[in-house]
């Protein structure tokens, strides 16, 4: 690991769509943000409650037509959905909870390139991710510029800024504050003795941060949830709906995988140990796309300005248009498609 320790025999579970051309020339690997997981595309099932996170953009005729390209999808190094994270046993057979190593970036992408290599996979067609995914998307092109035939990055940054640790912070407080939090150590304690409440309070502080003002004054104003009354202990429209997505998150997230992706966003810088930011872009030998949102106040337009102007073969900094804030890259997908064919639909 690169900031010490070590992870022995570790796993990621991934998704594939379409068929692999014999030479391997048709690969695709689409990275997720912090809570996602490999499922981007295809119904709800058995381990995956929701449809794909990005259903719209894969399959045949969509922007990564899958008659065309072979889609792989990894759920991260860390995460809780299939690849190894705090909620793993360890050889021993206990729990790696607390003592779960720090992950950075480099490390996650040094687990996909192990998964690449195995799939016999020397080169990526294009690599693409929003958000954290973007993060390590930028990680591939930098640390391995000849495995990447391509990039697309959306809303994220080429090294997390002090606002975005800030809320991270808060975040990490509210679950390592709760009770249950036991150090990270909970999970083989009975049902319902998690650290449920703090990475419920978690979620909905971020999700504030995902949406924009504008979006959630125009959806909800001031008004109450159906017949409850606010002055009387009911709550605020808005406010259920921070509630429903902390209640949907506790169900299907392991809140120590919250935590060690978290500190592992807070971590990215692209520069570290290679001279700085500017250096480091110049290492991306790829034809490049780089896409703001433009409501997003978590990840701002002026974040992935620099990115587009630090790559030397970024064509410049495009914006999707969007109310939702930061959520736009999941939710702006015919926008995305048409990034998307505009970088590798000729090719």
């Amino acid at each position: 690991m690169e900031a010490g320790g070590e992870l022995p025999g570790i796993r990621l579970a991934y998704e594939t769509w379409g068929r692999p051309a014999p030479d391997g020339s048709n690969a695709v690997l689409v990275l997720h943000a912090l809570t996602g997981d490999s499922h981007v595309s295809g119904a709800a099932g058995p381990g995956h409650p929701t449809a794909g996170w990005w259903d719209a953009l894969i399959g045949p005729g969509r922007a990564l037509d899958t008659d065309r390209w072979f889609v792989v999808a990894p759920n991260v190094l860390g995460g809780c959905q299939g690849s190894t994270g705090p909620s793993s046993l360890r050889g021993d057979g206990t729990r790696w909870g607390g003592g779960f190593p720090f992950l950075t970036q480099r490390d996650q992408v040094a687990a996909e390139t192990a998964l690449a290599d195995a799939l016999g996979i020397g080169r990526w067609a294009l690599v693409l991710g929003g958000s954290m995914g973007g993060m390590r998307a930028l990680e591939w092109a930098v640390t391995h510029p000849g495995r990447v035939g391509a990039l697309l990055l959306l809303a994220c940054p080429a090294a997390s800024g002090a606002e975005q640790i800030a809320w991270s912070h808060v975040q990490l407080h509210a679950i390592r504050s709760d009770a249950h939090w036991r150090g990270g150590d909970y999970h083989d304690a009975p049902d319902g003795e998690g650290p449920h409440r703090g990475l419920g309070l978690a979620r909905r502080l971020a999700h504030v941060t995902y949406r924009s003002g504008a979006e959630l004054q125009e959806r909800f104003g001031r008004a109450p949830q159906g017949a409850e009354q606010p002055w009387r202990g009911g709550r605020y429209q808005v406010e259920s709906y921070l509630d429903h997505h902390a209640a949907k998150l506790v169900r299907r997230f392991d809140a120590g995988s919250y935590v060690t992706l978290t500190e592992a966003m807070n971590s990215h810088d692209v520069g570290r140990g290679r001279g700085g930011t500017a250096h480091a872009l110049r290492r991306v030998t790829a034809p490049a796309l780089v896409a703001a949102v433009d409501s997003d106040r978590l990840y701002p337009p002026a974040q992935q300005r620099e990115l587009a102007a630090g790559m030397p073969h970024a064509d410049g900094l495009r914006i999707v248009e969007s109310p939702y804030g930061h959520d736009g890259f999941l939710i702006e997908t015919g926008q995305v498609g048409a990034l998307v064919r505009e970088l590798v639909g000729a090719r």
